[in-house]
């Protein structure tokens, strides 16, 4: 099982990438799906999460410009961002919570390889 994390770059103030992170490998079934960052010299960070379900949680430096989604069935997490600001700056993670084909009763917590958003004029 991995976490193939797309969408960063070099991206204007005010901006709106979409990050991308798809799941693959034996999978039986994804629990929560989020996003972290990471800034220079900080620890990283809660984003967004999403729930199964549909039910999201968001940091409040993100509240009202950033979106976290999912698609079940591309076992795929999204995370719109709109107005991005230079503070955002950071390498951003996805993480999942997964139970693998033939090991359904335990869950796995699993990182993709992170991807770099600069904010910059």
């Amino acid at each position: 099982v991995q976490l193939q994390a797309s969408g960063g770059g070099l991206v204007q103030p005010g901006g709106s990438p979409r990050l991308s992170c798809e799941a693959s490998g034996s999978i039986f079934s994804i629990n929560a799906m989020g996003w972290y960052r990471q800034a220079p010299g900080k620890q990283r960070e809660l984003v967004a999460a999403i729930t199964s379900g549909g039910s999201t949680n968001y940091a409040d430096s993100v509240k009202g410009r950033f979106t976290i989604s999912r698609d079940n069935a591309k076992n795929t997490v999204y995370l719109q961002m709109n107005s991005l600001k230079p503070e955002d700056t950071a390498v951003h993670y996805c993480n999942a919570g997964i139970r693998r084909a033939g090991s359904w009763f335990k869950e796995y917590d699993y990182w993709g390889q992170g991807t770099l958003v600069t904010v910059s004029s």
